[in-house]
Order: structure tokens, then sequence, then C-alpha cells
């Protein structure tokens, strides 16, 4: 059997039984117990296995991606288009999130007492968030971007740094003689090859680990909290399906010249590996062997896009955002204009890039956007009950994205497998 099937299966199986669990023990200790010493910390540590290998895999792939592509005019050519098209799928998510929110509005008849319950009931984790999202707004996320210290940038995960500093490496390469860069291109083509093989080995533990995930889901939360917000968490997942099913495979067709059928078919298990991990750094490299080995990326475009995709390729993301600050804005009786909701959409576009690849990473930034358009930040804890399931459904749009930006630029940028074509 495919590992995509066994992922499903152990998807499948986690779902039914959390949510028989809930129905039957929902909130007691037993379960909570269960949760918390069984099922959580296993599907933790085979999230923690995968991202792992994130650090070794983004440095190694970028930066013989970049040098891959023999002189810098290359490089700026792939990187203006993998930028332009980032850019355009986010905006136009953002834009299709608050379209749907306006039509549906889904905060407009939320009970006032569900919703003071929610927000005494997620008061603790309003804070902590409302506390990284003031931070965040500081300049020193821009200039952290060029790390001072590389090896402090991958202790601290910070992505962004990494990029640079992988990006800065591979553009150096292309300046030096191939004798002298060769010794140090070998080297990171072997640590690519080992962290796919890490990678490999721990997906063989994938099914279990992710039954381990969706039942910690769905034996806390159950259906209850689903119903009592169905109306906007039915506008998420309606922007996110219409993404899926409709832009994606529009764009694939027309632009990237591609069959959506097929690019679906091969793409099921990155799909999978996203919505069970709910973390696009932990799905990156999977999205990185199946653009290369199942969509035939070349090396050098899989090597450059999906690396950056995965840290600033957040259509998923971008939509939540939209789709969130109006809907708390409904609910506290705030009535943005159409200047304000245009820079929803333009900071939705922003901030979505700096949105840390990992469940939940999107928060922080989404109260950014609530403060700046008048909104109380503290009306995130509404939806953070139902946070991780959305995560996960946008987390696939994402990843997805990242895949379909991939065969786009691999039609216009000119590129195959170490050679240039232009």
């Amino acid at each position: 059997m495919a590992l995509h099937s066994k992922i499903l299966i152990g998807l499948l199986a986690g779902a039914v039984l959390g949510i028989s669990a809930n129905l039957t023990a929902g909130g007691s200790d037993g379960l909570e117990r269960v949760i918390n010493l069984f099922t959580d910390p296993l599907g933790r540590i085979w999230l923690n296995a995968l991202i792992m290998v994130v650090i070794p895999l983004v440095i190694s792939t970028l930066t013989t991606g970049v040098a891959g592509l023999g002189s810098i005019a290359k490089v700026g050519r792939m990187g203006g288009l993998t930028l332009l098209t980032f850019v355009m799928f986010t905006a136009v998510s953002a834009t299709l999130g608050l379209v749907l929110v306006n039509v549906i509005q889904p905060g407009a008849n939320l009970d006032p007492e569900l919703r003071t319950q929610l927000m005494q009931a997620y008061e603790t984790e309003s804070t902590k968030a409302m506390g990284v999202a003031q931070q965040g707004v500081s300049i020193d996320l821009f200039v952290n971007m060029v790390p001072r210290n590389p090896v402090s940038a991958a202790a601290d995960f910070n992505m962004l740094g990494i990029i640079f500093f992988s990006l800065m490496m591979g553009v150096a390469m292309t300046r030096l003689p191939q004798d002298k860069a060769k010794p140090v291109l070998d080297f990171l083509n072997s640590l690519a090859h080992i962290s796919i093989g890490i990678i490999e080995m721990v997906m063989m533990a994938a099914p279990f680990a992710v039954a381990c995930l969706i039942f910690s889901v769905t034996g806390r939360f159950g259906f209850d909290i689903l119903v009592s917000l169905a109306t906007y968490v039915a506008t998420v997942l309606a922007g996110l399906g219409i993404f899926m099913l409709v832009v994606y495979p529009l764009t694939l067709k027309f632009v990237a010249g591609r069959s959506p059928a097929a690019f679906y078919r091969e793409a099921w298990i990155v799909i999978v590996t996203a919505f069970s991990t709910s973390s696009s750094n932990a799905t990156l490299p999977t999205t990185l062997r199946v653009a290369e080995e199942k969509l035939g990326v070349p090396n050098e475009v899989a090597g450059f896009v999906v690396p950056l995709g995965a840290t600033m390729n957040m259509d998923g993301t971008a939509l939540f955002e939209g789709v969130t600050v109006l809907f708390i804005a409904q609910v506290f009786g705030i009535d943005l204009a159409l200047g304000e909701q245009v820079l929803v959409i333009l900071m939705a576009v922003v901030v979505s890039v700096g949105a840390a690849g990992v469940p939940g990473g999107s928060i922080p930034l989404l109260m950014i956007v609530l403060s700046m358009v008048g909104a109380p930040m503290e009306g995130i804890a509404i939806v953070l009950g139902i946070d991780r399931i959305l995560d996960m459904c946008r987390t696939t749009t994402n990843v997805t994205g990242d895949l379909v930006s991939s065969t786009i630029v691999a039609r216009y940028a000119g590129v195959k497998n170490g050679t240039s074509i232009v």
C-alpha cells in the first residue's frame, strides 16, 4: 500500500477515535491524561523529527539551487518571477477572503454570551499571543532577516535569516571559479541527500503519528465548538476550497501548462502531510521531494522556490487573516470602510510573509492586523479554540501553493536540471 494511503487511513482512524472519545469522555481527566501523556507527545516527537531536518535541507537545497543557476542574472530573473508569483497568489487569496466575509457576514449574529465565554476560556493563550504580536511590530523583524550569526539564526529557527544566508552563499558561488566552489557544493549536495534519507525514515512512522495528532485535536474539541462558530468556519473553508479547487487548477492549466488532475494525483502525499502536521516547515522535505521526483521540476527551481515558499508564500494564511479580521470586527460591531478593508488585504499580504511555518504561527501576526484596523486584539480568543483545525486546512493551501508556484517558475524561468535553456 502506498504511503499516502496509509497516512490517510491513519488520519481517518485518529479522527474517528478522537470524536468517539470526545462524545463519550469529553473533558474528563482520563481523556486528558491519554492526550497529554500519550497521543500528543508521540505526535509532537514525530513533528520534531521532521522539523529537525528543515535547517540542513533549506541551506543545502537553496544554496545549491542558486549556485546551479550559474549567474546572478539568472538568480535575479528566477527570484523576481518567484516573488511575483507569491505576491499575486497571496493578494488574490486575501481579496477572496474579504469578499466572502462581506457576503456571508459570519460575525453579525454571534451570540454575545458565547463571545464572552470563548474570550474567558482562551484568555491565557490570547495574552501570550498578544505579547508576541507586540514584539513582532518592531522593525527588528526586518533587521533580523540579515543574521549577524547564521549559526544563531539556525538555532533560533529564524527562517528568513537562514534563507538570506543561503541565498548569499549561492550567489557568492556563482562568482567563484568552479574549482573553488566545488568542494562546498559537493558537501551541500551530500547533505541534501542525507537529509532526504532521514526524512524517508521518519515518514515510515507517519500513519501512526498522524493518527495521534488528529486524535489529540478531535478528542479535546469534538464538534461542539465547530457548531458554535459554524458560519465563520464555513466562510474560511469555502475560501480555501475555492482556492484549492478553482484558482490552483485554473492556474495549473492556463499558466503552468499542466494537467490539474495529474498534479493533484502526484501531490496527494504532500496535501495529506500538510493537513496532518499543520506545518509548512514539517512538510517542506516531502514538498521538495515531490516537486523534483513526481512533478519533474528542475532541481535548481525546486531548491529555490520551495524553501522560499515554505516561509514566504502563505496563500491560505492570508485568506484566513482577512476573514478573521473582518469576522472579529463584525462580532464587536466595528464597521470597516472600504479603505480599511483594502488595508487589511495589504497587511495580510505583508505579514503572511513573516508567518512562522509551524502550527499556530500566524496568530501573533494576525493580531498585528487587528490592531491596525482598530479591532480589539483580545478578540483573537474567539477563534483560538478552533484554530488548530483551521490551521490544518490553511497549511494545506499554503503548501499546495508552493508546489503550484514551482511549476509556474519551472515553465518560465528558462532552467532545466543543471543548465540554462535560454
